[in-house]
């Protein structure tokens, strides 16, 4: 029997630090000598994630449309294609943020049908400290009722709970707070990383391989409740060309999303995240922000030159027509002294999650 390949799926809510994560889980594991896959997903596709791993030398394929649940068999083809293409060791897998019920439309189809192929890595949901703090504490996080319902479930079904971005906490805090979200999710693995630090990831990795049972777990969903979840949020994704004078794409980014930002606050937008990744040749910078300026978070650098690609996805809390025109109207202010070419453009609203398989039993 040929290698089996180890899928470690990775959930958890817009903004939590999913690629992240597994931008430097895959440095860890191509340093080692491991050949690693990464299947990205989206409602659209022109993915933010997918052009910053790829600038980052790793292979991508974009599953995009609709989410892994409901278009399964793109995410199997995709997982079949590394193993023939490169006979891949590991696939790592981003669902939609927005998405829930992993377990029951993901793990336990994968442990049922393909169990020959596949070896499945524990269930990990990612949350950001901030967020998890207000549910914890009875909130919604700044979320809409039904998005923070969407944000509960993810957590309640993980296998592995990893809280991110603990540069931001001291240790104290940290403590604190995995002692919290023990009480409220006793049957879940804690774990804490530090994506931009590094810190942490390390023992994910190996917690991801030394537990044996994968998908441990279903949790009751509203459906009605959950398409309301995701309704909420208008859908941007574009994809424009960038041509003129000189210009310092750094400093245009940066400003860019600043007043994106803040046109978003002005109109009091729940914002669930925003990134944007310019590419200047072989140089890229990405920004992003799921709240406030002080969400702001920059990655590399993309220097001076007469031609870009701008690639934006945004998820917020409006209609689809509102966040295009914002989007649209902030990039026209920036935009005034060179010349625009579209790529790619297409706003939305999710539909309701029609997922192909749902078990309602776990699979040993």
């Amino acid at each position: 029997m040929s290698q089996k390949i180890k899928v470690i799926v990775v959930g958890g809510f817009l903004g939590a630090g999913k690629t992240t994560l597994l931008w430097k889980a895959a440095q860890q594991l191509f340093k080692s000598g491991k050949r690693v896959g990464i299947i990205t997903n989206d409602q659209a596709p022109e993915l933010v994630d997918s052009a910053l791993l790829t600038s980052h030398g790793f292979t991508v394929a974009e599953v995009s449309g609709s989410c892994f649940c409901c278009n399964f068999e793109g995410f199997i083809n995709a997982i079949q294609q590394f193993n023939i293409d490169c006979k891949t060791d590991y696939v790592m897998a981003e669902p939609v943020g927005s998405c829930t019920d992993l377990s029951a439309t993901i793990m336990q189809p994968l442990k049922q049908y393909w169990r020959e192929m596949i070896s499945l890595a524990p269930l990990s949901v990612l949350t950001d400290t901030e967020r998890l703090n207000m549910i914890l504490d009875g909130g919604n996080a700044g979320l809409h009722e039904d998005a923070a319902y969407i944000f509960r479930k993810q957590l309640e079904e993980s296998d592995i709970i990893v809280i991110t971005k603990t540069d931001l906490l001291t240790a104290s805090q940290i403590v604190e707070l995995v002692n919290k979200t023990k009480q409220v999710y006793p049957d879940s693995f804690i774990m804490t990383v530090s994506a931009l630090t590094g810190e942490g990831v390390d023992a994910w990795l190996d917690e991801v391989f030394r537990l044996e049972e994968a998908g441990n777990k279903l949790v009751a969903v509203d459906y009605d409740v959950y398409a309301r979840g995701e309704a909420v949020l208008g859908w941007l994704n574009g994809t424009i060309s960038l041509s003129g004078k000189s210009t310092d794409w750094d400093v245009f980014i940066r400003s860019f999303m600043h007043d994106l930002c803040a046109g978003l606050e002005k109109n009091a937008l729940p914002i669930g995240h925003v990134k944007a990744i310019l590419e200047n040749d072989s140089e890229a910078v990405m920004v992003n922000f799921t709240g406030g300026a002080h969400t702001f978070s920059v990655r590399g650098v993309a220097g001076t030159s007469e031609m870009c690609k701008l690639i934006i996805n945004a998820r917020v809390e409006t209609s689809p027509e509102i966040l295009d025109a914002i989007v649209r109207t902030t990039l026209h202010a920036h935009t005034t002294d060179l010349s625009c070419k579209e790529i790619a453009w297409k706003y939305l609203q999710p539909g309701r999650p029609n997922p192909t398989y749902r078990f309602n039993e776990v699979v040993n």
